[in-house]
């Protein structure tokens, strides 16, 4: 059989798609763990508040959306200094209880689900810098369209603004560190709310995502609590073995 030509393999070489240069997985996984621990250490909130701020936007454009996407409307969303949010959305008189508790689970479930989409991005240059662009474009726009609270009416658009400024004038190294982070930080979050997802009370809000879905679903709050946190670490754990593993 004849060979294949040099120049053939060098041209696949030049135009095979840029890879996006990556943290160590064990630093992410470092990363992951010590994120987790500083949640729950007195002054960690505050080593880890950008990140708890974009987490909130996570989870309340998670509740909005889903009311979105299920005949519903998203009203407008509140973010306060404190880190906590609320989504105001509108929904079908004909939804049934399935899709109540859709809306309900798709809060807690939405900062693992864009860290999952983040840290696969990161196999691509391409897909990376374009994924920065979205998240920043994004968090752009809903502060146009959603945000009605005077702290994230500042503090979205700047997220956004530095995001965008990372997926423009970032070199490679830079952006790859992000992306991948953002969704580790992301992923991990869910863990920063561990007491709310195995309590029955959102306060002078009411019921809690989990006691939400107790009332559509009938099995106890804390049953959905433990099910969406290990749903967020097996997410986390396949995102990142997908996301390294060889091609």
């Amino acid at each position: 059989m004849r060979e294949p030509s040099k120049n053939f393999e060098t041209l696949l070489t030049k135009e095979a798609p840029p890879v996006v240069e990556r943290m160590g997985l064990t630093w992410l996984i470092a990363a992951a763990i010590a994120t987790a621990l500083l949640w729950q250490v007195p002054g960690g909130d505050y080593i880890l508040y950008p990140f708890t701020i974009l987490a909130t936007w996570f989870h309340e454009m998670g509740h909005g959306l889903m009311a979105l996407l299920l005949g519903g409307q998203f009203q407008k969303l509140q973010i306060f200094s404190n880190g906590s949010g609320v989504a105001t959305y509108g929904i079908r008189s004909s939804l049934g209880p399935i899709g109540l508790a859709l809306i309900a689970a798709a809060g807690p479930m939405g900062p693992p689900l864009a860290g999952a989409v983040l840290i696969l991005a990161s196999r691509s240059f391409t897909a990376a810098t374009l994924c920065l662009k979205i998240l920043g474009g994004f968090l752009l726009f809903s502060t146009l369209i959603w945000v009605r609270s005077w702290f994230g009416l500042v503090a979205i658009p700047l997220l956004g603004l530095i995001i965008l400024g990372i997926a423009l004038k970032a070199p490679r190294w830079a952006q790859g560190f992000a992306i991948q982070f953002l969704g580790v930080q992301a992923c991990v979050s869910t863990f920063h709310q561990l007491n709310y997802l195995f309590s029955s009370s959102a306060g002078s809000l009411g019921l809690s995502d989990t006691a939400q879905m107790q009332r559509y679903l009938l099995l106890p709050y804390w049953f959905w609590g433990g099910l969406m946190a290990i749903a967020s670490l097996v997410i986390l754990v396949q995102s990142l073995r997908v996301a390294y593993r060889s091609e």
